[in-house]
């Protein structure tokens, strides 16, 4: 099994923890006779560790919001654009994109891709949440956008909803 990319058909076994909520329901519904589901794929949490991971200041940024009080509107702003940025300049590593570059290819050259967040807390019992951002995309620019999806979540939309 891969690392940092499952065919909807593996998500489903992978489950939520490791491909969120909305993927695990995909590979579920993919395996189901009689439901059509378009080919896809998920990338994983560990892509988003592995991105996540390469912040040298993200723990600190955490920190900080998680001092701020809800109504310090600005101040969460401010935090999470540095958390927006700080993902946006992360150079994705070669075997990510490769990863996810032959899930592209087996969907085809001229395929047009959606590609969304469904982060592990977004289809709780409690609690949903749409997916934070989606996107119709040529697939020759879906590789560089899949790993940089977390970004999509630290912007003024997002904490506007919390």
């Amino acid at each position: 099994m891969s690392r940092y990319v499952l065919s909807f058909e593996e998500a489903g076994a992978a489950g939520v923890s490791r491909v969120g909520g909305k993927g695990a329901n995909l590979g579920r519904l993919s395996g189901i006779e009689g439901i059509r589901v378009p080919g896809g794929f998920c990338v994983t949490t560990e892509a988003y560790k592995c991105i996540i991971g390469q912040i040298p200041d993200f723990g600190s940024m955490m920190e900080q919001l998680s001092l701020l009080k809800a109504e310090d509107r600005d101040g969460i702003d401010k935090v999470s654009q540095r958390v927006r940025k700080s993902i946006e300049r992360i150079k994705i590593p070669e075997d990510m994109e490769k990863e996810i570059g032959e899930h592209i290819t087996k969907l085809g050259s001229n395929c047009a891709c959606a590609v969304r967040s469904s982060a592990t807390a977004e289809d709780l019992p409690t609690a949903s949440f749409a997916g934070l951002c989606l996107r119709r995309t040529p697939s020759h620019q879906t590789v560089r956008c899949c790993p940089l999806m977390p970004a999509s979540g630290w912007g003024k939309p997002w904490f506007r909803v919390l």
